[in-house]
């Protein structure tokens, strides 16, 4: 079944031409074969062979049937013009009509039901007014009325079709607008949480931190001549930070699943934790080279927990993706008053993120270096393996914006 689907996706007029040859080879038999009476499998069968006029008239409707999808108008009217021709030649039984059943089909299966109600009407009538007033028998005989029956029925089954190919296409349609509105719904909800949280931080920092300062700035001024008024502004500091403290926690505890870990005591990563996380690797069974100074170089905590994520993530990267075989260096050295971290893979046997789109992980590093005001290197190298290469500075850039 896949094969002959996928038989006429490549071959488009394929199909038609199939049908084409069925139809002719049904109506050679029915034109060659005639009962002469009786009933059952013993019915006798005259043996009569058309005549060249009926032969070249079923091969022409025949023909015509190739084009039933493309030109469906034009190949209705030709087969119908040739049944018209056999009728008033004086074959009242002639199967040339079983094209124009086709023909009708198609043309009502691929148009709207006005059109196919009014062109199946014209048909029906013309052709079995012809073969009423061209045969040989009475007008109520029963290849007459099978005329008016089977182009009848080839115009009803053609609406049906196209109806519910147009009910299927409409909920097809109805369930894409519907995800699109859910997932559009869920974007805009998201974003309308985001700024209210934001708003939220945003207030509550500005806040406490002002009055922090604020009094913090008083206690400085006054310490050596008034120190009880020091004490008690720094009181005021104490109870700011402490409320800042308790406000940023339930803000954030609504960003927080049921599942979620407490948040940590311990202070964030950094330079001075690589050794620590080296080893880890070191232990899972991947070599690993570390050239890091003895003595970190002091950066901002933004800057080193930077530092810190990306080499995590680029050796987690080259434990999944190297394969069997595969070694990394990661070295920190100065640049400038930033750093330069640089993580290299040795080559293995496994598959790599790619440089232009990889994964979550290479996007991760560069919005971590991005916010930063760094720049981020990560490409295969010549010969095999991959190159991280972060350039951190050494002061995260100052937001260009209003004071709060």
């Amino acid at each position: 079944m896949r094969r002959a689907v996928c038989w006429s996706r490549a071959h488009p007029t394929g199909p038609d031409v199939v049908i084409a040859v069925v139809v002719l080879v049904f109506m050679l038999v029915t034109a060659v074969a005639h009962p002469r009476g009786g009933r059952g499998f013993t019915t006798p069968i005259d043996v009569q062979p058309p005549g060249a006029l009926s032969l070249t008239l079923m091969a022409l409707a025949a023909a015509a049937l190739v084009l039933r999808r493309h030109r469906p108008r034009s190949v209705l009217l030709a087969t119908g013009c040739l049944t018209v021709v056999e009728l008033v030649a004086g074959r009242p039984d002639s199967p040339i009509v079983f094209t124009v059943v086709v023909a009708l089909f198609t043309l009502a299966a691929h148009t709207d039901r006005p059109t196919t109600w009014r062109v199946g009407l014209l048909t029906m009538a013309v052709l079995t007014g012809v073969a009423m007033a061209f045969g040989t028998g009475p007008w109520y005989t029963q290849q007459n009325l099978g005329v008016f029956a089977w182009t009848g029925m080839a115009a009803a089954a053609g609406d049906a079709v196209r109806s519910r190919r147009a009910f299927i296409d409409a909920m097809r349609e109805r369930a894409e607008r519907a995800e699109r509105t859910r997932e559009e719904e869920a974007r805009r909800r998201v974003a309308e949480e985001r700024l209210r949280i934001a708003r939220d931080l945003h207030d509550v920092v500005a806040h406490h931190i002002a009055l922090v300062n604020v009094q913090a700035g008083v206690a400085a001024h006054v310490m050596d001549k008034r120190p009880d008024q020091a004490k008690e502004a720094l009181a005021h500091v104490r109870d700011a930070s402490r409320s800042a403290i308790d406000e940023l926690r339930a803000t954030v505890g609504l960003l927080r699943q049921s599942g979620d870990p407490e948040a940590p005591t311990e202070p964030a990563p950094g330079l001075a934790q690589l050794d620590a996380l080296v080893d880890t690797f070191r232990s899972a069974g991947l070599p690993v080279e570390c050239l890091v100074p003895e003595e970190p170089p002091r950066l901002p905590s933004a800057v080193g927990l930077a530092a810190y994520r990306i080499v995590q993530e680029a050796l987690t990267n080259v434990r999944k993706h190297a394969g069997a075989g595969a070694r990394a260096e990661v070295s920190v050295v100065r640049a400038g008053t930033g750093i330069e971290v640089t993580v290299l893979d040795g080559g293995g046997t496994g598959q790599r993120e790619s440089a232009q789109g990889g994964g979550h992980g290479l996007l991760g590093m560069r919005e971590r270096v991005a916010a930063l005001g760094g720049s981020l290197v990560a490409e295969p190298r010549y010969g095999g393996g991959f190159r991280v290469q972060a350039i951190l500075p050494g002061e995260p850039p100052r937001r260009q914006g209003k004071h709060a």
